[in-house]
């Protein structure tokens, strides 16, 4: 492998449900710049209380905004950029994000993503890109007849572990899909790829819907835990149509 060139420098993102966090390293782990944009403090038009919405008309539906996260990764850019961070010099970007919460991209964003102009905040870029503007996040507990029902239909809640690692739980995202399909197929149908946070995040930096970690697709209930791919015992309980076309590929984080 070719050695870096002097002074390289690597970016970390940290996604998590109450902020965006970003952190500068040099080649010798030091950290050199930090940053941390607080959703409820730092961007409050969007009235969230710790970074999201309980919805009082849906027992149990917690969601952030996803047009939120997207303005953060403005401002905490236009923070390092101030700091004087030389973006010419980071070498490598990793990240982080809080797990089981989903993303929905409308139709037509993969053109979108391939186009976006670095000249432009990505908020502008991306206000109609998704075909849900709350996505749900793993405090969301709204999802329990959909969990009993694929838990039902493969055998049981054991049988559900052994093939996917979980017994059914209300924030892992497969059930969160399967009651958006259920409750608004038009929004599902309307609906072009499903991210997890850390995937939409590595989606706008590659310019292309990134593929999902294993460690994180763990977390859906419809991977197969021991041939890490999509479960297909998973895919056909849920029926959803066209649904494998809507997920990236598996890949080792």
């Amino acid at each position: 492998m070719a050695a870096l060139p002097p002074g390289s420098l690597f970016l970390g993102f940290d996604s998590s449900t109450q902020s965006l966090k970003a952190t500068v390293l040099d080649c010798n782990l030091n950290v050199i710049q930090l940053d941390q944009i607080h959703f409820d403090s730092d961007l409050p038009h969007y009235k969230t209380k710790d970074g999201v919405y309980r919805d009082p008309s849906d027992s149990g539906r917690i969601v952030s905004p996803t047009l939120m996260w997207i303005e953060a990764l403005d401002l905490v850019l236009q923070r390092l950029s101030k700091s004087g961070l030389d973006f010419g010099k980071v070498a490598a970007l990793s990240g982080s994000g809080q797990q089981h919460g989903s993303v929905y991209w409308k139709n037509g964003s993969s053109s979108l993503l391939s186009s976006l102009d670095s000249n432009k905040p990505l908020l502008d870029q991306f206000r109609n890109a998704f075909s849900i503007s709350e996505s749900p996040i793993w405090m969301d507990s709204s999802t329990t007849a959909q969990c009993r029902e694929i838990e039902q239909a493969v055998g049981g809640a054991i049988e559900l572990a052994r093939i996917t690692g979980s017994r059914g739980y209300e924030r892992f995202t497969g059930p969160q899909i399967k009651k958006i399909f259920q409750k608004q197929p038009d929004v599902y149908n309307s609906t072009e790829r499903i991210s997890l946070v850390s995937s939409f995040m590595a989606s706008i930096f590659a310019g292309k819907y990134a593929s999902i970690d294993h460690a994180d697709g763990a977390g859906m209930n419809l991977m197969d835990i021991e041939k890490k791919t999509w479960s297909k015992v998973a895919l056909e309980v849920w029926i959803f149509p066209c649904f494998c076309n809507k997920l990236s590929a598996f890949v080792v984080g």
